[in-house]
C-alpha cells in the first residue's frame, strides 16, 4: 500500500504532506535526507503546539530523513472514532508505516509519542533498527504516577496557566515556557492544537489506567534493538523513575541521559543537548 499525498507544503525547511490512509487524512512533516527516521511527537512538540520543525527537529534532520506524522486527531490528521486505548494506536500506526512503505527505521518518540514508540517496538522488534525514548509515558511505576495534565490544563485566577506550566517545563516562570503556554488567550492556532493534542491524549489516558500499559513493563524485553533513554532532570510531568525502569528492561539499552535543566518538554528546553544525545547514538 503505497501513500497518496493530497496536499504538499513547505514549512521551515521541511515538507508537510497529507496522505490517504485506510480512507484516513494524516499529516506527515518530512525533513532531512538519508536512512529513514520515525520520529512520533509530544505535547510541546511538532504537530502538538507548532506546525513547523523546532530546533530540535532541525538538528535531528542532520542523523537521516526525519519522518513525523501527526497522532489522530491533531494538526491534519483526521480523528479515529475506533480509538480507545494504545492497541489501536499502534495498530493506526502500522496502517501509517504501510502506507509510507516503511519496513525498518529508527524510531524516537517524546512523552506519549515516546509510550507508541515503546508498544510498537515491542510488537514489531524487526521493524524497529534502532530505538530513542525521550521523557517517554506508558509504564506503571509504583509511587510515581505521572502528572495529571487534564487537571493542571484548566486556567485558573482569570486565565493563568502556571500550572499546566510547572508540569511541563523546568521553571514555569521562564520566557520560554510563558512564550508556549501564555497566560489568557494565546495564539489561536497553537491554542488548537494544544486542545487537539490534549483531545488525542484523553483517548488513551483520560481515565485509569493513566498514560500506563501494565503489560508493557512484561514486553519490552521482546525490543531487540539498541536504545537509548532520555529524560530532563526536572519532568514533574513523567518522574525520572519512569526513565530509570525504561532502562532496566531494555535489553539493548545504552543508558540512562540526564539532560539537566529540563522538564517534560526538554526538546524546547535544551533542544541542542537533546539533539548531541540522539545524533551520536544513531551514529
Amino acid at each position: 500500500m503505497s501513500a497518496r499525498s493530497t496536499m504538499e507544503t513547505a514549512r521551515a525547511g521541511a515538507t508537510a504532506r497529507v496522505i490517504d490512509v485506510c480512507g484516513r487524512k494524516v499529516e506527515v512533516l518530512e525533513s532531512g535526507s538519508g536512512a529513514p527516521l520515525v520520529y512520533l511527537h509530544g505535547f510541546m512538540d511538532v504537530h502538538g503546539l507548532k506546525p513547523d520543525v523546532m530546533a530540535f527537529h532541525e538538528k535531528l534532520a542532520t542523523a537521516g530523513r526525519v519522518i513525523a506524522p501527526a497522532h489522530p486527531g491533531v494538526g491534519r490528521t483526521d480523528e479515529n472514532p475506533d480509538i480507545v486505548a494504545i492497541e489501536d494506536v499502534v495498530f493506526h500506526y502500522l496502517e501509517v508505516l504501510d502506507a509510507l512503505e516503511l519496513k525498518r527505521f529508527d524510531l524516537i518518540g517524546h512523552g506519549v509519542g515516546g509510550w507508541i514508540a515503546a508498544e510498537l517496538a515491542a510488537r514489531h522488534p524487526e521493524k524497529v533498527a534502532r530505538l530513542v525514548l525521550i521523557d517517554a509515558m506508558g509504564l506503571f511505576v509504583p509511587g510515581q504516577p505521572t502528572g495529571d495534565i487534564f487537571m493542571m490544563a484548566q486556567p485558573s485566577d482569570g486565565g493563568s496557566n502556571v500550572s499546566l506550566r510547572e508540569l511541563l517545563f523546568r521553571n514555569p516562570r521562564d520566557a520560554l515556557a510563558n512564550q508556549l503556554v501564555p497566560d489568557g488567550r494565546g495564539d489561536i492556532d497553537e491554542e488548537l492544537r494544544r486542545y487537539q493534542m490534549l483531545r488525542f491524549a484523553s483517548w488513551v489516558g483520560f481515565k485509569p489506567p493513566y498514560f500506563y500499559n501494565r503489560a508493557l513493563t512484561n514486553r519490552l524485553h521482546r525490543i531487540a534493538a539498541p536504545a537509548l533513554v532520555v529524560w530532563g532532570d526536572k519532568d514533574r510531568m513523567v518522574p525520572i523513575a519512569h526513565g530509570k525502569r525504561y532502562a532496566e528492561l531494555l535489553p539493548g539499552c545504552m543508558g540512562l541521559k540526564i539532560v539537566k535543566d529540563a522538564g517534560h518538554s526538554v526538546i524546547a528546553e535544551q533542544p541542542d543537548a537533546v539533539a548531541a544525545l540522539v545524533t551520536e547514538f544513531l551514529a
